[in-house]
């Protein structure tokens, strides 16, 4: 009697162990309920034991069942791993590094090390995809990207996230503001006035690292308005909603009448980028491992120059 055990086997195994109902498994997976009765009969003839007790209101997992069950999702996840490595070290000289961008980063560093990177590896091509941070995150842990940039997602295990670099912060202010004169700016004076901040749902990592550093100051911060984007900050600011902390390296990129950036008198305070990729159970792929590297390359303080 043959013992092959198919991945097909484990996958509808695992759906209708998970669902406990034959039908709604079939639906998820998508079968048709014969096809899937069959495959778990077959699975469990090869095994030679009852993985589930069929009744009329559905199905139950036997003691074998509830340990293959226990044990299903990381052989299946094993096999995962092994197909990307072997994806992997074809990937090496022939796919793009899947590359993403998160929280609309403009900064020229960012794009100085990519161009430094296509210059030293001209085979090694990337292929850029600019998202949100939820979507990186998800991208990165379902292997759908090989890396990113963010300025941070929600800590989680299955992604690491290192330091790549950090830009002072800047003050923004309207041109007719009270500070817009002075050539420069401290925290207690920032926090004096209303502020306009990143919405922590579209940019959770500059909303993070910025309201740390503002309740370092007050613990009662006039917040007049939340941004979801670079471009809705900088207008609420140039309208006159508030002032806000920005990094140095995005305001390299936009020059505008309306808003003047100020520097700020602390030398801790800065916005740090981060370079993520997945968490993985043995080492890097070669070419990521470089391009990690080379990410946080003099990343300590790196100026706006």
């Amino acid at each position: 009697m043959s013992l092959t055990i198919t991945l097909r086997h484990l996958q509808h195994f695992r759906v209708a162990a998970s669902t406990q109902n034959f039908h709604r498994a079939a639906e998820e997976i998508p079968t048709d309920i014969s096809s899937l009765s069959r495959t778990i009969d077959e699975l469990e003839t090869r095994l030679r034991v009852k993985l589930f007790v069929r009744g009329s209101h559905g199905v139950r997992l036997t003691p074998a069942g509830l340990r293959l069950q226990a044990r299903c999702n990381d052989m299946l996840a094993n096999f995962r791993e092994v197909v990307r490595e072997v994806q992997e070290a074809y990937a090496e000289g022939h796919l793009p590094l899947r590359v993403g961008i998160a929280d609309g980063l403009a900064q020229p560093l960012l794009s100085m090390r990519l161009a430094q990177w296509r210059a030293a590896h001209p085979a090694a091509e990337l292929d850029i995809t600019e998202m949100r941070a939820s979507e990186l995150a998800a991208g990165l842990r379902h292997e759908e990207l090989d890396v990113g940039f963010s300025f941070g997602v929600k800590p989680e295990q299955a992604i690491v996230q290192e330091a790549a670099w950090s830009y002072p912060l800047v003050v923004l202010v309207p041109s007719g503001h009270v500070l817009a004169g002075q050539p420069s700016a401290t925290m207690p004076e920032v926090v004096s006035h209303p502020l306009v901040v990143c919405d922590p749902h579209y940019k959770p990592g500059v909303h993070r690292q910025i309201d740390a550093l503002i309740r370092q100051h007050t613990h009662k911060p006039i917040i007049a308005s939340h941004a979801c984007s670079l471009a809705g900050f900088i207008t609420k600011i140039g309208s006159g909603c508030g002032i806000g902390l920005a990094d140095a390296g995005h305001m390299l990129t936009m020059k505008r009448p309306d808003v003047v950036s100020i520097p700020l008198r602390d030398a801790a305070a800065e916005l740090t980028t981060y370079v993520l990729y997945r968490r993985r159970k043995a080492e890097l792929p070669a070419t990521l491992e470089h391009f990690v590297a080379h990410a946080r390359a003099q990343r300590i303080k790196d100026g706006p120059a």
